[in-house]
């Protein structure tokens, strides 16, 4: 297409004709801007979402942009094991081929809750939710060739810690400490199935993608003071730390997209904090680098979700 330097944008996302893609959390915001450019380059999307008038809304809105790609929906609440399985159970019976699965619903700064399976809201949805889910639907993503799994992390995940002593913040608990650990375990997730994947000579492969810093209905919970700082009004304040939905979506469309994008890569909107605003490959931090850490998260979460990943080795 022109230099390798050109800044990567949603026009560079090739013809997705024939490909079916599930978009989590896709009622709004990131999720909702990946499904409606990979719709309109001719995949068929598939809305996984808690509120389903919220999705009802999205699909009608992505539909009357004329895409060449069909929209529907499907109820997916990650904060229930019973639902998660409800979803993966009908993703498996409606959809013909599964090219892309994009992990991208979560929640954050949410105050202390216990989920009905009697998780932290955080962890369960954030994490333990997509890890059941892509356990389940795994085997279609396994008979489609190039197909991909693009988990959302967030550039928070350099501050978090995995309390496996109390992963659940039964002691002390803190909402910003809880989103940072559930972020990075998305990390940590993303590269124990990728190495999982590469092991067994998979096609399916595993990335990673951060938005940076955008304002979505994920601050909605968040204090007065940090939603008026992100939000439209201080973009004379904050023009050099928060961009649009349009350009946070675009590290996880390349990673589920660009033909360039190879295993366990993760990309963000480069700089710090999202200074660039184009997705580049990016360095996690530390701790999401830990073999010892990630097999360990992977081993727990198995135990919690009751979901075990079958992932036969490639014959030839």
């Amino acid at each position: 297409m022109s230099s390798r330097h050109e800044p990567w944008t949603a026009v560079r996302v090739p013809d997705q004709t024939g490909r079916t893609a599930v978009v989590t959390g896709a009622s709004g915001g990131l999720g909702m801007e990946t499904a409606r450019v990979l719709a309109a380059r001719g995949a068929d999307v598939v809305l996984a979402c808690r509120d389903m008038a919220k999705a009802e809304r999205a699909a009608g809105l992505i539909r009357a942009e004329g895409g060449r790609g069909s929209v529907r929906i499907v109820r997916l609440d990650l904060a229930s094991l019973a639902s998660v399985r409800e979803a993966a159970g009908e993703i498996r019976a409606t959809c013909s081929r599964l090219d892309l699965l994009i992990n991208n619903a979560a929640v954050m700064q949410a105050p202390y809750q216990r989920t009905v399976d009697g998780f932290e809201l955080t962890f369960a949805t954030n994490h333990l939710g997509h890890f059941a889910l892509t356990g389940q639907v795994l085997g279609a993503l396994l008979e489609t060739p190039g197909s991909r799994i693009v988990t959302v992390s967030s550039v928070g995940h350099r501050e978090g810690e995995m309390r496996f002593d109390d992963l659940q913040f039964s002691r002390g608990y803190n909402a910003n400490r809880a989103y940072w650990q559930s972020k990075l375990a998305n990390l940590l997730f993303t590269y124990e199935l990728s190495a999982r994947l590469q092991a067994a000579g998979a096609e399916t492969i595993a990335l990673a993608a951060h938005p940076g810093v955008v304002a979505t209905e994920l601050w909605r919970t968040s204090p007065w003071l940090e939603r008026t700082v992100v939000s439209s009004r201080m973009r004379w304040l904050n023009f050099r730390l928060v961009h649009s939905i349009e350009r946070g979506a675009l590290p996880m469309l390349r990673a589920a997209a660009d033909p360039a994008a190879r295993a366990g890569q993760y990309y963000g909107p480069g700089g710090r904090r999202g200074y660039i605003g184009f997705p580049v490959l990016e360095e996690p931090g530390p701790r999401a680098l830990s073999e010892a850490d990630r097999r360990r998260l992977w081993e727990i979460s198995e135990q919690l979700t009751a979901v075990s990943y079958r992932i036969p080795a490639r014959s030839g």
